[in-house]
């Protein structure tokens, strides 16, 4: 089995030790981004990337865009009760929206799940 290679774009310093540690455990190769441009840097070389939406240096929902347009499988974390932008990530082609504590909680289970279950595909019409 290919060990897929997770970048996780996160500003705040404790949500991004503890992706990387849950994404560790749950078999992935993290890599870290705190910027776009680190996004933008890292995302070639990565399979899958994981979002936080709240962030202070990047557009949350930018960076959803660009990953998902680089053909990237994206998952986002946030607050539980910002509906709203939990929508917009989804809208933007996030696969799924976490909110803090779940991932908190079951980590490496959540995050193994989805990086197991296959991208749906998209057939074009006949």
């Amino acid at each position: 089995m290919v060990t897929p290679r997770v970048l996780v774009l996160a500003d705040d310093l404790i949500w991004q030790t503890r992706l990387v540690d849950a994404l560790t455990r749950a078999g992935a190769a993290p890599a870290v981004a705190r910027t776009a441009t680190g996004l933008h840097r890292e995302l070639p070389s990565s399979d899958a990337v994981v979002i936080d939406l709240t962030a202070r240096g990047y557009d949350p929902i930018l960076a959803i865009v660009r990953s998902v347009a680089a053909g990237r499988r994206v998952l986002a974390v946030g607050q539980h009760d910002d509906i709203p932008l939990r929508k917009e990530a989804l809208a933007a082609g996030a696969d799924r929206v976490y909110a803090y504590r779940k991932l908190f909680e079951a980590g490496p289970a959540t995050l193994g799940a989805w990086l197991a279950t296959e991208r749906p595909t998209v057939e074009a019409p006949s």
